[in-house]
């Protein structure tokens, strides 16, 4: 499934990049405040990740990165969400994430399924890595693929269709 749309690459010294943020990591808070009604909600739907996804894909590395950081600094502020021992493992893989869709984007230049597969299974086989070597536990770095499937499907489904819908 191969779809056109059209990508930026907003720098850092264009407003529009801090306007487009400010609306990804808005809904990085919400989004997880949503899904923390559900029981375990944010370990099996990963939320803090969606918007970061759409916003380095379509707007850029720079947009994503922002969002990437402040979403997870911004709720462990306001909701003690992320907890102090997850922020460090979750910032990892956001900025992991904002890399790869920033990349994956600017080299295809189109929206395919598998490019948001690959994107996902980069950020989050890495970021296990990561985990692992910062908690030393291979349990707690398989928490996302052992209970959060539904979140990564969601990523993956869910962000390709949004992405298609913004476009419009």
């Amino acid at each position: 499934m191969e779809t056109s749309i059209k990508l930026y690459a907003l720098k850092i010294v264009d407003i529009k990049s801090y306007f487009f943020a400010s609306l990804f990591i808005s809904g990085n808070i919400l989004l997880p405040q949503l899904c923390h009604l559900i029981p375990m909600g944010g370990p099996i739907l990963l939320p803090i990740y969606f918007f970061t996804l759409i916003a380095a894909y379509k707007y850029g590395f720079f947009t994503g990165l922002l969002t990437a950081v402040a979403s997870p600094l911004i709720n462990h502020a306001l909701f003690g969400m992320p907890s102090t021992e997850m922020l460090t493992a979750i910032l990892i893989k956001s900025i992991l994430l904002a890399i790869a869709a920033a990349y994956m984007a600017h080299k295809s230049q189109n929206l395919k399924l598998q490019n948001l597969l690959f994107i996902i299974l980069f950020y989050q086989g890495f970021g296990m890595l990561a985990e692992w070597a910062m908690t030393g536990s291979i349990y707690a770095a398989l928490q996302d693929v052992r209970v959060g499937i539904p979140g990564i499907l969601l990523q993956l489904v869910g962000g390709y269709l949004l992405l298609r819908f913004i476009d419009k």
